[in-house]
């Protein structure tokens, strides 16, 4: 098989992945949007985590958010949790790793803030005490997940979205997740501003 055909493999296999989750992310995506369109309109604030391409994600949908996504307009409160190195080192040598962003909810965090929280297995410790931070300041959670949801499928409340792509590979559920991040960005763009 050749290189090109390969590549062309990979496209057919994002594309199917993606056509398989339009139905069925289609309504906690909507949720989702109004979750965080609610926060944003009553000054509240949307935090976001995740490790590694999850991580780049959460400060993807973060800098969409404060600078602008298609339309120019006013910036929205958006704090990625992955981009302080000083709290990010001092969190895990102190404490632990386990708690480099459930530390930062617990401080910057509020009532009726959101919590965008990405782990593509669901399994992410780190991530999952985020959740039960956010939970502990009554927050609202957004969980982009994939694969069976993980633990944090159980962790969730009534009151907390998931958007868990029906895929297992990594790849192919990251690919989906910055779909869903860019369906999120246009929409908040669209109700608030349109």
């Amino acid at each position: 098989m050749t290189i090109e055909t390969e590549i062309k493999n990979l496209f057919e296999a994002s594309i199917q992945t993606k056509q398989n989750s339009a139905d069925q992310l289609a309504q906690p995506i909507a949720i989702a949007i109004n979750t965080m369109v609610k926060a944003l309109q009553t000054n509240h604030k949307i935090l976001s985590c995740g490790n590694g391409g999850s991580a780049a994600d959460a400060q993807h949908f973060s800098a969409e958010l404060v600078c602008r996504f298609e339309r120019e307009r006013p910036g929205l409160a958006a704090i990625a949790l992955t981009t302080d190195s000083s709290a990010l080192t001092a969190i895990s040598n102190d404490y632990q790793y386990e708690q480099i962003f459930s530390k930062q909810v617990l401080a910057l965090g509020q009532e009726d803030d959101v919590l965008l929280a990405i782990s593509t297995s669901g399994n992410s410790a780190n991530v999952i005490r985020a959740i039960d931070a956010a939970h502990e300041k009554k927050m609202k959670v957004v969980a982009l997940t994939g694969r069976d949801g993980g633990k944090i499928a159980h962790q969730l409340t009534l009151d907390d979205i998931e958007i868990r792509v029906p895929a297992e590979n990594t790849a192919r559920i990251q690919e989906v997740h910055i779909l869903s991040i860019h369906c999120l960005c246009h929409q908040i763009d669209e109700v608030m501003f349109g």
